[in-house]
């Protein structure tokens, strides 16, 4: 199980690194428009916000990997625990699918690490 709960980990930080890139780097690009469903002026006027959301998922993402790098299993559980609920806090204020795409994810990983 423990082999499984770090996989899962690190397929929630590598997916955190992407949610950083979509929305600090390709907001405004067709990718990004196409995968926040906005049109081109939306995303012109919600860019900065935008940038400072992905950063904060930067940072998820980095302590994800510092957790996995130092094989800190309550740091884990820490970060994995922020992900789920600002997937569960997104789904429920911003998009259903956030719950889906961000909150299963991390629920899954912090059911394996707590099996672990």
């Amino acid at each position: 199980m423990h082999t499984l709960a770090t996989i899962l980990v690190l397929l929630v930080a590598l997916e955190h690194v992407w949610i950083l890139i979509l929305e600090m780097f390709l907001w405004t690009k067709p990718l990004g428009l196409k995968t926040f469903r906005q049109s081109r002026e939306a995303a012109e006027a919600t860019r900065v916000l935008a940038a400072n959301q992905g950063l904060y998922n930067g940072f998820l993402a980095a302590g994800l990997f510092w957790s996995l790098a130092r094989g800190d299993h309550a740091v884990q559980i820490f970060f994995v625990s922020c992900v789920l609920v600002a997937g569960i806090y997104g789904g429920l204020t911003a998009k259903r699918s956030i719950l889906y795409i961000q909150g299963l994810p991390a629920l899954l990983a912090l059911l394996a690490l707590l099996a672990s």
